[in-house]
């Protein structure tokens, strides 16, 4: 058994007995057993587990089995709420009522009883009460008997489910700051009227000299550390030092020890590891329930200790020395803005996170200016380049592979070898010392083109609130020569993606410029795959309007009140979010 959040299946029912309730029971009940199969079979949490759905014991026909069917979800742990049903019932008496679970209702398209009928009623009531639900009904008729699940009907159950395993897996759970505010960036300036309101999340710290105590008083595992020293030697080549005065082969391996101590320290710390426990480390050893986390690192820790770029990277990643695992995510600069849209996009797809500045925007003329070549294909409108201090998770080499193309897969499903590739493919490069005396090591790799990545990024803005900005598009392969003369220009060890987003010709996305130009902070989280509509659909979920996106209107998925908000879909949503406020207020 797992404690991740269950989807809840509530069947529906007219209530009138003598005839009606009895002769609708089995196809009722049958419909929600068909949804829980298909969402079952279909989704995973992450640790690869399939996701578990509970079913009402009997199908509701009024509020007083609605109630029974609550209690069940309670002591269950149910997170999300479907609501089923072919047939008419009785609206506002069946609901569900929970005002902080994600809820959505499918009510059959079919001619022999009228669950479109329920379904408007049904919304109508949410809509009325101020508990806004998804609704979802299929484009074509299906006979009664039909327990098969239209394809339009099984997009809007996954991008539901997605997005509400992710509300329900965020609640309750901590974002842990090691250290404060990193030279001066607004995001990690944590806001915690945002994590507890809009996430359902609580906030914890600690000062980065814990790292110094835990070190110095050895509470860490000694043997897990000889371990994985023993595997960062063997698997974590070293690249080139650009230091004009590099320091010494004792000097790089007491750098080395410190790194992979942090890592673990920092692991623990957001985990817990209950070998501290037996070690006589209780309270060090329960850790902070952290889900997510951020390293402060510059300046006051990196201007005399090594950076924080091996743990950041290792972390994030999908393996280390103990195997492949989940990630754990950690956000540089403690960028806790950053690090929530991470948290966003591992929720919805079980992968690996990156971490980047969105640096520079290089336009087609620039590149040719300076390369002396012109570039064609996806690159052919000017690409963005990606980059940050060796922090970056290294799954986004683009070693791991989907139909033979370079891809991000969940740790359960990457081969050993694709590991193995992943650490070729990255060196690891002597901290450059005018950005940190105090040295460490930054990983350095080139992500392969070709990768559906969509790029996010949360922004606060006084008097709105949160807001959040999506862009898809693709990872770009260019010459190496060009890409050599370019990433000389900013730093050479530190691992590099080129961005070419999804341009429509208006808006932020007129042009590549443009995009770069509207985006709202110096750091940006890259997911693997065009997830886009499934971050609009959970920023929906948790109140958050969207100001920037290029995904199809026929893609976007909210709940059913953001239409009566007005005609125009983003201008709803704004006005939508601020009606109701945050999930959690």
């Amino acid at each position: 058994m797992n404690n991740y959040p269950k989807i809840g299946i509530r069947p529906t029912i007219d209530g009138r007995e003598g005839g009606v309730r009895e002769s609708l029971e089995d196809q009722v009940m049958n419909m929600a057993k068909s949804a829980a199969k298909f969402i079952s079979e279909n989704l995973k949490y992450p640790n690869g587990s399939f996701v578990e759905c509970i079913i009402s014991d009997s199908c509701i026909g009024g509020v007083a089995e609605a109630a029974a069917c609550a209690d069940k979800f309670e002591k269950a742990g149910v997170g999300v709420s479907l609501t089923v049903t072919p047939c008419w019932c009785y609206g506002s008496e069946t609901i569900d009522m929970n005002p902080s679970i994600p809820k959505a209702i499918w009510g059959f398209n079919g001619t022999e009883r009228p669950g479109a009928v329920y379904l408007a009623a049904a919304l109508a009531g949410h809509n009325q009460k101020g508990i806004p639900a998804f609704g979802i009904y299929g484009k074509d008729v299906q006979d009664a008997g039909d327990t098969s699940i239209p394809e339009d009907v099984q997009e809007k159950l996954l991008r539901f489910m997605k997005g509400g395993l992710a509300v329900a897996m965020m609640k309750g759970k901590s974002y842990l700051s090691m250290g404060v505010v990193s030279m001066g960036i607004a995001g990690s300036i944590v806001n915690e009227d945002f994590f507890q309101e809009y996430l359902g999340m609580r906030n914890e710290y600690i000062d980065m000299t814990e790292f110094l105590r835990r070190m110095d008083q050895g509470i860490y595992d000694n043997d897990e550390f000889k371990k994985a020293l023993a595997w960062v030697k063997e698997n974590c080549k070293e690249g080139k030092d650009y230091n004009t005065t590099p320091k010494t082969r004792e000097q790089k391996d007491a750098e080395w020890d410190k790194v992979v101590k942090m890592a673990m320290i920092a692991r623990d710390l957001m985990v817990g590891n209950p070998n501290l426990v037996k070690m006589g480390y209780r309270e060090e050893g329960l850790g902070h329930n952290a889900i997510l986390a951020g390293f402060q690192g510059q300046r006051q820790w990196t201007d005399y200790q090594p950076n924080g770029d091996f743990l950041e990277a290792i972390l994030c990643s999908s393996f280390d020395w103990n195997g492949k695992r989940s990630p754990y995510l950690v956000a540089t600069e403690n960028d806790s803005l950053n690090g929530v849209v991470m948290l966003f996009g591992y929720l919805l797809t079980n992968t690996a996170q990156m971490f980047s500045d969105i640096r520079t925007y290089w336009s087609p003329e620039a590149i040719e200016r300076v390369s002396g070549k012109k570039l064609e294909g996806l690159a052919a409108n000017g690409l963005i380049h990606l980059i940050n201090s060796g922090a970056s998770a290294l799954d986004f080499s683009g070693q791991q592979q989907i139909d033979g193309k370079p891809a991000v897969k969940p740790y359960w499903k990457i081969s050993d070898d694709e590991v193995d590739q992943c650490l070729k493919a990255t060196s690891w490069c002597p901290a450059v010392s005018e950005y940190f005396r105090g040295g460490g090591f930054s990983s350095e790799f080139l992500t392969k083109g070709g990768m559906p990545i969509t790029v996010s990024r949360i922004n606060l803005v006084k008097g709105i609130g949160p807001i959040l900005q999506i862009a898809e598009g693709y990872s770009v392969e260019i010459p190496e020569d060009v890409n050599k003369m370019l990433t000389d220009r900013t730093n050479p060890s530190w691992p590099t993606t080129w961005f070419a987003p999804r341009l429509t010709g208006d808006g932020a996305f007129k042009d590549v410029y443009s995009v770069m130009a509207n985006w709202g902070a110096n750091h940006c989280a890259s997911s693997y795959g065009h997830i886009g509509a499934d971050l609009i659909t959970l920023a929906a979920m948790l109140r958050i309007p969207v100001n920037m996106h290029n995904i199809d209107k026929e893609k976007i998925y909210r709940p059913s009140a953001w239409s009566l908000h007005g005609m125009e879909k983003e201008g709803a949503d704004y006005r939508a979010c601020e009606n109701y406020g945050p999930l959690y207020k």
